[in-house]
């Protein structure tokens, strides 16, 4: 159909891409091989057994073959699926490939048990100045084995270049910050909308000025609290203590947890275990507390920060008990 498609409408396509096509469906078995073939496959239609011919590295999983099972069934009848064969079987679009103009690409694996490789060659032979790729292994389903080559072939035909290997994701030790404001659904209900948003506002610019003052940086506020992270662990703990003063001002009562570890630099935003931990942290901080973990007590040692013990807890997600310690000046 792509190719017909192609062909009628050159100026509506750009690329033509075929993967583990052919010509012609009379060139794969001889008429008294395929009407074996025929009802061998309408018998066998709703049990999973085309699976060794589409997908047939997974041909001996259970799970795979059930689930190909109960695609079959689900998709059509052995009624249909029979009509669907006699109808596949009579296409031919050998006359129609010379006429294609479009930049055409032709793929197929060597391995293809449903569509023999040498059709796929034949295809490609017939479409002037078509590419053709062959690959050593690989099933008919192209979304099986090796799709990165396949996908990247594609990729580079059709927009001149090809994304490379994922670069390693930039690494960074620092400490992070969580804050929340506390109760603020019922604070939001009892003030209104319009009041609401004008006090978060407020606050936003509080935590913005209070994290640049303590030379953080403000990756992002989450609705009722921000994320914050520092390269020092005691400016970190400085900044949300007076971020918790200055907040209970205006009458947000806050909470905040922090941890110290390695994160990962996502664009404008922070990933991994520290990022996790630092919140986990703060779902066991009280109201107008700072609650930090051993690791950011160890390093700040000397500091000048005072720091009175929590108690040992399990958190959500996270190996082991965390020791926890709730700071002050």
């Amino acid at each position: 159909m792509s190719a017909l498609f192609a062909a009628t409408y050159p100026e509506r396509v750009s690329h033509l891409v075929l993967f583990g096509g052919f010509a012609r469906a009379a060139d794969r078995v001889s008429p008294d091989v395929w009407e074996q073939a025929l009802e061998q496959r309408v018998k066998d239609w709703g049990t999973g057994g085309l699976i060794k011919a589409t997908i047939g590295s997974q041909a001996t999983n259970p799970d795979a073959i059930a689930q190909f099972a109960k695609f079959e069934r689900l998709s059509a009848s052995p009624g249909a699926f029979k009509t669907i064969l006699l109808l596949n079987r009579q296409i031919d679009v050998s006359s129609i490939l010379p006429t294609v103009r479009v930049p055409t690409l032709v793929l197929h694996r060597r391995t293809d048990a449903l569509i023999p490789v040498a059709l796929g060659r034949d295809l490609a032979a017939r479409i002037p100045d078509a590419r053709y790729i062959e690959y050593p292994d690989g099933d008919h389903a192209f979304w099986s084995g090796n799709v990165e080559n396949l996908l990247g072939d594609i990729e580079e035909f059709i927009t001149g270049h090809r994304e490379g290997p994922p670069t390693e994701l930039e690494r960074v030790l620092a400490t992070v910050l969580f804050t929340d404001i506390v109760d603020s659904t019922r604070s939001a209900a009892a003030m209104g909308d319009r009041n609401w948003r004008k006090l978060l506002d407020s606050h936003d610019e509080l935590a913005r000025e209070t994290v640049d003052k303590h030379r953080g940086i403000l990756v992002k506020t989450t609705g009722d609290g921000i994320l914050a992270t520092f390269d020092g662990p005691g400016r970190a703990v400085r900044c949300a203590l007076t971020l918790g003063t200055a907040a209970l001002q205006i009458g947000l009562p806050l909470r905040a947890g922090l941890h110290t570890g390695e994160i990962e630099i996502r664009g404008r935003d922070i990933g991994g275990i520290a990022v996790h931990a630092a919140a986990r942290v703060m779902a066991q901080s009280q109201s107008s507390e700072v609650l930090v973990s051993r690791v950011v007590t160890d390093l700040v040692a000397g500091a000048g920060l005072k720091f009175s013990e929590r108690g040992s807890y399990e958190l959500k997600g996270l190996p082991g008990r965390w020791e926890l310690f709730s700071a002050s000046l």
